[in-house]
């Protein structure tokens, strides 16, 4: 197992990747135990675009050997509930006159993790039939979405099936502070403990 993988290429990541997931192993759920079966994919921040392009070779690649994902970027959720809420013209006019801090309100408020956001993915998954579920988007619903935050609304109703965060940053585990997620590297905040990383996963 190459605990270095996450900064190896690409291509070999990628490879690492359709592997694993492409595995009866990772699709059954075997041997987490009994913890969550959520991942979480770490890139740097740099590599937005190339990520964003493997992951859709991935769901392509994946969906020709049967296996089907679902594939939910937050952004375009967090768009969609807004225009459909009709909450989505004042935040285009409002963005210019408030404050960053009262936009960031506003967005948390009509986007609550909790009540809006978290019913909205269940919703998506209830209607698909899939096998494993990508999550995306992260970086740019930050900071008004809290990657943390979604994961922990979402461990009661995606317990059943795979779940892989594409995460801008770093996902860390030490004995003194736990695991973190650390959006773009640097924010230290955000603590989750129950998501492995997909790297560290042997396949």
């Amino acid at each position: 197992m190459n605990t270095d993988l996450g900064r190896a290429p690409v291509k070999e990541r990628y490879q690492h990747l359709l592997t694993l997931i492409g595995s009866e192993r990772f699709l059954k759920k075997q041997g987490l135990g009994n913890e969550v079966p959520f991942f979480v994919c770490p890139y740097k921040p740099e590599e937005a675009v190339e990520m964003a392009r493997l992951r859709g070779q991935l769901v392509n690649k994946l969906a020709q050997t049967g296996i089907a994902i679902l594939d939910i970027n937050l952004y375009d959720l967090a768009i969609k509930i807004l225009k459909k809420e009709g909450d989505w013209e004042w935040c285009v006019e409002e963005e210019q006159s408030v404050s960053k801090e009262e936009l960031k309100e506003e967005l948390q408020s009509m986007l609550d993790v909790e009540t809006v956001l978290t019913p909205a993915i269940e919703e998506i998954m209830d209607a698909s039939a899939f096998q494993v579920m990508f999550l995306s988007g992260v970086g740019e619903v930050f900071p008004y979405i809290r990657s943390h935050n979604v994961l922990n609304n979402l461990q009661k109703t995606a317990k059943e099936k795979p779940t892989v965060m594409f995460f801008p940053g770093e996902y860390t585990h030490s004995l003194e502070s736990g695991a973190s997620l650390e959006l773009f590297g640097r924010l230290h905040d955000d603590k989750y403990y129950r998501a492995f990383n997909i790297y560290h996963s042997e396949v």
